[in-house]
């Protein structure tokens, strides 16, 4: 009897691989069969059961990787040493991938102009200078992940003075570092002008700022403004300070949920004088943070003036505010007076301070006060009234402030002819792409993994990636709101899966042709509404900020979805193809909703409809 041979099973990449150390000649990318495209390419057509041709603007998301790559990278994903290679998987990938910045020990002793600079870690830079300036102007300006890393900057220096001048303006996921700044230094001053103006999900953060200096003034002003998401963190700013001004003027104007956190700023400081104007203003739901500021401070001086003035709802902590201070003076004037409720907690506010003077004129309402002190507080026309819940009308210039003009409409505004405006619909997210599902399937996505995809990513403590990758997840691990079907997808497969599980494989997949008409006004032409223009159900596909193309899709019921051709109101030429989506049931939206400012009406009392932005897209049963 004769045994038949054993068959021995190559995998894959050890196939690929021993091709090329052989100088075998490969197939070219483009018909390869192992590609992710080429892969996607067949999923597809056994998934998705119609002749519609195939989304080219979904497919161009696909991972670019060829198949050696995709090989070789799963491999390395398998044996959890992808983070060995990462500067090579994330190039080769096209992910979002933050630089290793390594120190820099060069030290200069004359006046500096750094212009048109980015990426740079700055170490003991000016430390123990004598006078002089140094300008950071049009520094990382316009830059798409911009990582920068001032330690030990101006440490020990006597009068030197510091200008950040339209720094990192209209930047995308900037990571700014400024640890231990100008500590122990005497005089001088360091400005901060237009700093981050503009800038998408920024991540800023100065740790021991100015702690132990004596007479040095910082002053910020616009700084921030018209900010999208992201942090600002203050730890032990002006710690043991001596008599050193900070000026916020114009901080966070017109932004849109940023968060800011003073931490044991000022504490144990003498003579500070902090004044912060204008400071949140016009934002959309700010989060502002004050723990332990200015405890054990000595003659302090503080002023809010004008603090988070008609911005949307917010809310703000004050906790161990100037506790245990010695004759300390605070002033809120005209603080909170939102346009929505916001939420404004004051926990161990100058407790056991000796001498105290704290003055409350116009402030806002729904305000907690616990373990408050007793003694020297003034309250003067504060509105601590009762509302009827949020408002449900704004002026027009408020609402403008708040939710850009065309962000959201009525139906009835899809009428050929119509002329209404169009917001920017451009996709501000860093280009990324989709990773295969070989990978991805290998790499871990939870908040109890989180440790381990630090480690992959690179991502270091309460740094820019760090943030993301937490806020991601936990929105991807977030209870389903009622009725709601979702999933965080990071493969076209995936994806497909997901939409097909909803809808069934009878299915469609569209977004806005372009961004013409962008911020203008646009004209309606043609109006063709899907399946018939009949109440549907769809599967909408939002970008999430992770370092791979990663997509928060949910189920959305009762909707309209319509194709409208864009014209320019001038020429009456198409300039778009554009996809929008009617919202029928907004019952459970909250009240501060922008759509309701911008419409001026309540959840449930009327439709809503939107355009689909760049890069976001729709799926629905196929006509």
């Amino acid at each position: 009897m004769h045994r038949l041979p054993t068959l021995h099973v190559v995998p894959l990449y050890l196939f690929i691989f021993s091709l090329s150390a052989l100088n075998v000649p490969a197939v070219g990318d483009e018909d390869n069969p192992f590609t992710p495209k080429a892969f996607l390419n067949r999923y597809w057509n056994k998934e998705v059961r119609n002749d519609i041709p195939k989304p080219s603007f979904l497919f161009s998301k696909a991972s670019p990787l060829t198949a050696v790559q995709s090989a070789a990278f799963a491999k390395l994903a398998a044996e959890n040493a992808l983070s060995s290679r990462l500067p090579d998987f994330c190039s080769a990938a096209n992910l979002l991938c933050f630089p290793d910045l390594s120190p820099s020990l060069a030290k200069h002793d004359r006046d500096s102009n750094f212009a048109v600079y980015s990426n740079k870690n700055f170490t003991t830079y000016g430390t123990q200078r004598s006078g002089g300036i140094d300008s950071f102007k049009n520094y990382s300006n316009g830059d798409n992940v911009v990582v920068d890393s001032f330690r030990r900057y101006s440490h020990e220096a006597l009068g030197h003075t510091d200008r950040f001048s339209t720094y990192g303006t209209e930047t995308n996921v900037p990571d700014q570092s400024f640890n231990t700044y100008a500590s122990k230094a005497i005089g001088g001053d360091g400005k901060f002008t237009t700093y981050e103006q503009s800038v998408n999900v920024p991540n800023l953060r100065f740790t021991t700022y100015s702690s132990d200096a004596t007479g040095r003034s910082q002053a910020f002003k616009s700084y921030s403004e018209n900010a999208n998401a992201g942090d600002q963190s203050f730890v032990n700013y002006g710690k043991r300070g001596n008599g050193g001004p900070n000026e916020f003027t114009g901080y966070g104007t017109s932004a849109n949920v940023v968060g800011s956190r003073f931490s044991s700023y000022g504490t144990d400081g003498n003579g500070a004088n902090d004044t912060f104007t204008n400071y949140g203003n016009d934002q959309n739901n700010p989060q502002n943070n004050f723990r332990s500021y200015g405890e054990g401070g000595n003659g302090a001086i503080e002023s809010f003036s004008s603090y988070r003035d008609q911005a949307n709802v917010g809310d703000d902590s004050f906790q161990s505010y100037s506790k245990n201070s010695n004759s300390a003076k605070v002033n809120f004037a005209s603080y909170g007076k939102s346009f929505n409720e916001g939420t404004d907690k004051f926990s161990g506010y100058g407790q056991n301070g000796n001498g105290q003077s704290v003055g409350f004129k116009v402030y806002g309402v729904n305000t907690t006060f616990k373990d408050y002190a007793k003694q020297g507080i003034n309250f003067a026309k504060y509105s601590n009234v009762s509302s009827g819940g949020a408002k449900t009308s704004v002026s027009g210039s408020l609402a403008k402030r708040w939710v850009e003009p065309g962000k959201f409409f009525r139906e009835s505004m899809l009428r050929k002819g119509s002329v209404m405006a169009m917001p920017d619909i451009r996709d501000k997210m860093p280009k990324r792409s989709f990773l295969p599902r070989s990978i991805l399937s290998k790499l871990p996505f939870s908040s109890s993994k989180l440790g381990v995809m630090k480690q992959i990513f690179h991502a270091g403590d309460n740094s820019s990636m760090e943030t993301m990758m937490t806020e991601t997840v936990r929105e991807c691990e977030r209870v389903p709101s009622a009725g709601e079907t979702k999933r965080c997808v990071g493969s076209v497969e995936d994806m497909i899966d997901f939409a097909t599980s909803v809808l069934g494989r009878n299915v469609v997949v569209r977004t806005t042709e372009n961004t013409k008409g962008s911020k203008g006004n646009i004209m309606i032409g043609k109006v063709k509404g899907m399946n018939g223009g009949k109440v549907t159900e769809s599967v909408s596909c939002h970008q999430s900020l992770f370092p791979y193309l990663l997509y928060y899709c949910h189920s959305v019921p009762k909707v309209r979805v319509y194709e409208v051709d864009l014209l320019d109101p001038a020429s009456k030429a198409t300039i778009n193809h554009g996809v929008a989506i009617c919202h029928l049931d907004t019952s459970a939206w909250s009240p501060a909703h922008g759509a309701f400012i911008a419409l001026g009406s309540a959840p449930g009392r009327v439709e809503v409809c939107h355009w689909i932005f760049e890069n976001d897209m729709t799926w629905t049963v196929a006509d």
